[in-house]
């Protein structure tokens, strides 16, 4: 499989908590459909102290892991929404 664009989109949404409407940060979303994995190098501002964790409600919304061989999280389902 390809690995992910290195120019990357230009489209930045803001990604927060669906349990406390915390921000947890600013990414370079690709195409039109859902959040599912976070590529780290598209991730332009970071408001988690600790990675994968919210630092409102302490909730897991994600997992770390490699996608295509690159390092990314993974989103679990219906813990973050973005605009």
């Amino acid at each position: 499989m390809a690995k992910p664009n290195k120019k990357g989109p230009t489209r930045t949404v803001d990604i927060f908590c669906v349990k406390c409407k915390t921000q947890l940060f600013k990414y370079r979303k690709g195409g039109k459909g859902a959040l599912v994995k976070c590529f780290k190098e598209r991730i332009v501002e970071d408001h988690t102290q600790t990675p994968c964790i919210c630092p409102g409600c302490g909730q897991e919304f994600a997992r770390d892991t490699l996608v295509r061989g690159t390092p990314s999280l993974k989103m679990i389902g219906g813990k973050v929404s973005f605009r």
